[in-house]
């Protein structure tokens, strides 16, 4: 049984906060929410941020403030995440806080003080694979992670380079009314159509699947 259940959030323009900007976990997480589009603000001490981050406070991209965690902080905020775990009292407060005020929050390696925790993540264009062992081993979510991203070792990934064919004609089946189930358009995505459009003929690929939608259209109004 799951213990956690697995979605992916929408952050855009929504304030994420970050507590910890060291040059690893802290830059990590707020250049991902950054890349996801979040607003981010970022606690940290002046001494302890990294040159990035500095960075990109200057030119506005992110708010800084300058100091570690006080009461209120998360006052605005849709997600949380602390990445310096120094200090387990600070840890505690910024859960009670956040469970206050209703929050998700991630405390890194902290489990019994997460509300979410973050999956190690495989991105190939739109296509995003997350690896979670419920937290209970997260070398082993980053070696498989590795294990996937690995071209040589998992040939599965090859798909998320059509992704961007499969959504131009998903718009042409929508604006054109075709009627196929996701159990239909599963199965008109096949084998040989990957390897003609990894072969540079990506017209004849698009050809293939609008075509193989168009004969589960046609069954459906038989």
């Amino acid at each position: 049984m799951p213990r956690y259940y697995g979605m992916y959030l929408d952050v855009k323009e929504r304030l994420g906060i970050v507590f910890g900007g060291d040059a690893h976990e802290g830059e990590r997480k707020v250049n991902y929410l950054l890349k996801c589009g979040a607003t981010v603000k970022l606690f940290s001490p002046d001494d302890e941020i990294s040159p990035g981050l500095r960075a990109q406070a200057d030119s506005g991209k992110i708010e800084w403030i300058n100091r570690k965690y006080q009461a209120g902080d998360l006052a605005g905020a849709w997600i949380v995440i602390v990445a310096d775990t120094s200090s387990m009292e600070t840890n505690e407060a910024v859960f009670k806080e956040a469970t206050e005020r209703n929050i998700l929050l991630n405390v890194m390696d902290v489990t019994p003080l997460c509300t979410w925790i973050a999956p190690a993540l495989i991105q190939r264009n739109d296509v995003t694979v997350a690896v979670s062992t419920a937290g209970t081993s997260p070398a082993l979510a980053r070696r498989l992670r590795e294990r996937m991203s690995d071209k040589d070792n998992c040939q599965c990934l090859r798909w998320a380079d059509i992704g961007p064919l499969l959504a131009d004609v998903r718009v042409e089946q929508r604006a054109r009314d075709l009627k196929v189930t996701p159990n239909e358009w599963a199965v008109s995505i096949t084998d040989q159509m990957l390897e003609i459009f990894e072969s540079g003929n990506t017209d004849e690929a698009r050809a293939m699947l609008v075509s193989a939608l168009e004969t589960h259209d046609a069954a459906s109004k038989a």
